[in-house]
């Protein structure tokens, strides 16, 4: 079994940035495909950003290409969201999520593990 814990969650200004942090534990998940999800209020869950097992291969959801960066350190088993020029609309619980693949996918059906999420809010 994989734990996920997602950090870095806060309340921040239009404009500004925030790094989360997603660090699994109960196995090593190096070999594993990785990716965020977010979900507002009243809205489904959806896809924001994957990376592949070696951090060679990236995908982003249009709402967030240019302003988002996903990463991950495998030798801290530990995965990572840079998230610039944040917007209002960025508002929502963001989740952490491995499949186990090595490829990439944008679908939550993709996905074998899940964390609880970390609330980031972005003010006007």
């Amino acid at each position: 079994q994989v734990q996920l814990v997602e950090s870095g969650g806060e309340l921040v200004q239009a404009g500004g940035s925030l790094r989360l942090s997603c660090a699994a534990s109960g196995r090593s998940v190096s070999r594993y495909a990785m990716g965020w999800f977010r979900q507002a209020p009243g809205r489904e869950r959806e896809f924001v950003a994957t990376i592949n097992w070696s951090g060679g291969t990236t995908d982003y959801a249009d709402s967030v290409k240019g302003r988002f960066t996903i990463s991950r350190d495998n030798a801290k088993n530990t995965l990572y969201l840079q998230m610039n020029s944040l917007k209002p609309e960025d508002t929502a619980v963001y989740y952490c999520a491995a499949r186990t693949e090595f490829v990439i996918a944008t679908s939550r059906r993709g996905y074998d593990y899940w964390g609880q999420g970390t609330q980031v809010t972005v003010s006007s």
